[in-house]
C-alpha cells in the first residue's frame, strides 16, 4: 500500500481506537489495585464524598498515589467527582465495586487479573507448540478470583431461582439426594447446598489444587457433614448411575476432554436424574458474536489467555474457548452422550446460559 492510500482522518481515528484499548487495560489495572488495596470499600464505608488525603488516612496509603489513581478513575468515570476535589462513588458503581454480596459484585476477573495478564509470558510459545496451561497456571490468586467472579451471583440466584426452575429437583434435594458438582472450583456452590438442603450429600470435583485446597479448607470452617471435595483423576464420579443431580458450572468450555466428562456425567446419573450445565452464552456463528455481544472481544481475549489455553493444556484438547459452546453445540455433545431430553431454562444471567439436561 501507498503512502498517497492512507486517509490522514481514518489514520488518526485508528490511533486513537487503538489507544482507547490501552487505556481500558490499564484503568483495569487501576480497578484491581482499587478493589486490593480497599479504596472502593474506604469510599462506599465513609459514606460521603473524601478528599484524597482522607482516603489515604483511611487506607494507610500515601496521598501522592492515592491522587493519581483517584485521578485516572475520574477521569475513566469509575468514580464521580464532587466539589472541593472530593470523590465518591455512585449506588451502582459501590454495588459492583465495594460490595461483594451484591449479585452484581464485579471484581473477580479484576482481582486476578495479574495472573490473566501473566499468561503473555508464556502463551506465545503456544501459538507455536498448540499446547495450553492449566487454570494452576495462574497460582492461587487465579482461583480466588474465579471464586470471586460467580460467589455472589450464585448466593443470589441458585437457590431461589435456579432450582425451581428445574423438574423435580426441589423434591428430591429435600427428600435426600446425592448431587456432584464437576468442576467445583473452590466450592461456594456445594457448600451453599449442603447448608441450604441437610438432608442431601454434595460431592465436588476439580483438577485445580488451588481450587481444591480453598474449597477444603472452607468446608472445614463449615463444619458441614454432609459435603466433601475430590481430585476426579483420584476419586472420579460414580458410573453406577446412582445419583440425582450434576451440576457444571462456566467450566465444560474450559475441559480439554468436555465429551469425554459429559460421558461420564450420563453414567453417573440415575434414569430420572438431572444435570444443570451452566455455561457462557455463547452464539452459532463469531459473526453473530461479534455483532450481538458487546463483550465479544474480550471474551476471545480472556479465552487465549485462559478459558481456551486450559482446554488445549492436554494432548488432544477440544479447545472449545470461551465462547466455544453455543446452544446446538452444547446439545449435539449431549445427545451423543446419550441423553434424550434438553431445555433451555428461563435464567436471566447476562453472561450465562442455563440449560436442564436429562437421560
Amino acid at each position: 500500500m501507498a503512502a498517497t492510500d492512507i486517509d490522514p482522518d481514518k489514520l488518526k481515528l485508528y490511533s486513537f481506537h487503538l489507544f482507547t484499548k490501552l487505556e481500558g487495560a490499564v484503568t483495569a489495572g487501576m480497578i484491581h489495585l482499587g478493589d486490593r488495596i480497599g479504596l472502593y470499600a474506604a469510599m462506599r464505608d465513609a459514606g460521603h464524598p473524601v478528599t484524597t488525603h482522607e482516603l489515604a488516612e483511611l487506607t494507610g496509603t500515601q496521598e501522592r498515589w492515592v491522587r493519581e489513581w483517584a485521578h485516572n478513575q475520574a477521569a475513566a468515570r469509575m468514580i464521580e467527582l464532587h466539589p472541593g476535589d472530593t470523590f465518591a462513588l455512585s449506588p451502582e458503581a459501590a454495588a459492583v465495586l465495594a460490595d461483594p454480596d451484591h449479585p452484581a459484585f464485579g471484581m473477580g476477573m479484576f482481582h486476578r487479573l495479574p495472573q490473566t495478564m501473566h499468561a503473555l509470558e508464556h502463551v506465545h510459545d503456544s501459538f507455536h507448540t498448540g499446547m495450553g496451561h492449566d487454570y494452576d497456571s495462574h497460582g492461587p490468586e487465579g482461583a480466588v478470583g474465579i471464586e470471586r467472579s460467580f460467589e455472589p451471583w450464585n448466593r443470589h440466584n441458585l437457590v431461589p431461582v435456579v432450582l425451581p426452575a428445574m423438574e423435580d429437583v426441589l423434591f428430591k434435594l429435600d427428600a435426600g439426594a446425592k448431587v456432584a458438582d464437576v468442576g467445583c472450583g473452590a466450592g461456594s456452590a456445594v457448600l451453599l447446598l449442603a447448608e441450604t438442603y441437610p438432608n442431601s450429600h454434595f460431592t465436588g470435583y476439580d483438577i485445580s489444587q488451588h481450587a481444591l485446597d480453598r474449597a477444603k479448607g472452607k468446608l472445614e470452617d463449615s463444619g458441614l457433614k454432609n459435603a466433601d471435595f475430590h481430585d476426579p483423576r483420584f476419586v472420579p464420579l460414580p458410573s453406577d448411575q446412582s445419583l440425582d443431580l450434576v451440576t457444571t458450572f462456566d467450566c465444560i468450555h474450559d475441559m480439554s476432554h468436555p465429551q469425554d466428562v459429559i460421558a461420564a456425567i450420563r453414567a453417573a446419573l440415575r434414569p430420572d436424574g438431572t444435570w444443570l450445565l451452566v455455561d457462557i452464552k455463547a452464539r452459532e456463528t463469531f459473526e453473530e458474536n461479534a455483532l450481538k455481544n458487546p463483550m465479544a472481544s474480550l471474551m476471545y481475549g480472556i479465552s487465549v489467555l485462559s478459558c481456551m489455553s486450559s482446554a488445549l493444556s492436554e494432548e488432544g484438547g477440544a479447545g472449545l474457548g470461551t465462547l466455544g459452546l453455543p446452544e446446538s453445540k452444547a446439545r449435539e455433545m449431549a445427545e451423543a452422550a446419550g441423553f434424550t431430553r434438553f431445555r433451555k431454562l428461563d435464567v436471566d444471567h447476562s453472561v450465562n446460559a442455563f440449560y436442564e439436561i436429562r437421560p
